[in-house]
């Protein structure tokens, strides 16, 4: 299992921030797509670093075009020397229409074309293939010698996808390189669920093997809440952070299935309910103990590192998440404690 992080969202600051994480021993860091540019982001992390893993978790996909999104990543995975990663994810349909101004339609089949024109982009600029790509919701058919970028020994960039819903976790399973589960996800869930999906994807897309054997090679990564405290006091403000973020996930209509499978779906409309209200404090207060013990790994450094190991198993990237203040030297013990 690799450890990775989130990487600073400050643009003037995510290069030194990714240096630190490299000395500290972590083998990835992540760029979020919020208020700055991923790509140029990851041009900054990759610039200050030398081994360290840098990717997108997530770049908006549909707030481009396969094209765009293939010169970017391209281009990064020549300049980080092989060491970028192309993570995807497809936003809501608010979002895309009225910030982006771009179409949404069936959004896993999209997700689907639009990696697939991703390779078929690729191959014409790498492998010097014919670029004729002609899908539903995308085509592309023209690529002069002016226009390509010049092949290089790291080849195109690996492919992750973001998702939740059972469809389009199959369609990370079948084009994709690897898979970001969501925060809100328990380690029941993955095994039970996302596993399941992204196998039957992976052998829609003629991966050989069977069950999970499918998945042999393939990433799964992501955020594992943590609420770790090496007293009793830091380990209430973990406790606390992590039932009102859970709140705030549980509050969304399109992750209900999470609860469900726990058989904690009626806390849903609850918490819809005070999100509209403005509550968000109280929202915590709806979580119970119980419900953050089965998201989250809780104790002390050496309990939360035995507990992220044993229940995160499926994972082959992990990060820790935590929403509340925590000292950073407890992250480096965990670390150390993982290591």
């Amino acid at each position: 299992m690799l450890f990775d992080a989130g990487l600073s969202k400050d643009l003037a600051s995510i290069g030194a921030h990714a240096h630190q994480l490299e000395a500290e021993g972590f083998d990835g860091g992540w760029i979020g797509e919020t208020k700055h540019d991923p790509f140029m982001q990851s041009l900054e992390a990759v610039r200050d670093t030398s081994t360290l893993t840098v990717g997108t978790s997530v770049a908006i996909a549909f707030a481009r075009t396969p094209m765009t999104v293939a010169n970017s990543a391209y281009d990064l995975a020549a300049y980080s020397r092989g060491r970028f990663v192309l993570g995807l994810g497809s936003q809501v349909k608010p979002h895309i229409e009225r910030r982006f101004a771009m179409p949404w339609s069936n959004p896993a089949a999209r997700m689907r074309e639009f990696v697939l024109a991703l390779r078929a982009i690729w191959a014409s600029w790498q492998d010097g293939a014919r670029l004729d790509f002609r899908g539903d919701f995308y085509q592309h058919t023209l690529m002069t010698p002016f226009f390509s970028p010049p092949a290089h020994e790291w080849g195109a960039p690996p492919v992750y996808l973001a998702g939740v819903g059972q469809r389009m976790t199959e369609v990370a399973g079948e084009v994709c390189d690897g898979f970001f589960f969501h925060a809100f996800t328990t380690p029941a869930y993955l095994r039970e669920v996302t596993l399941p999906a992204l196998a039957r994807g992976r052998a829609a897309g003629g991966h050989s093997g069977s069950g999970t054997s499918v998945l042999d090679g393939f990433t799964i990564a992501g955020p594992a809440f943590t609420c770790v405290g090496r007293t009793d006091e830091e380990l209430a403000t973990a406790m606390r952070g992590a039932k009102e973020q859970i709140a705030f996930y549980a509050s969304t209509p399109a992750y209900r299935g999470v609860l469900e499978h726990h058989g904690w779906g009626d806390l849903q409309p609850e918490l819809t309910r005070l999100s509209k209200e403005g509550k968000w404090q109280e929202m915590g207060d709806v979580i119970g103990d119980e419900v953050v013990r089965t998201f989250a790994a809780v104790g002390d450094v050496d309990t939360v590192a035995r507990e992220l190991r044993e229940r995160w198993d499926a994972a082959t990237r992990l990060s820790f998440y935590m929403p509340y203040r925590a000292d950073p030297a407890v992250c480096q013990e965990l670390l150390a404690a993982l290591r």
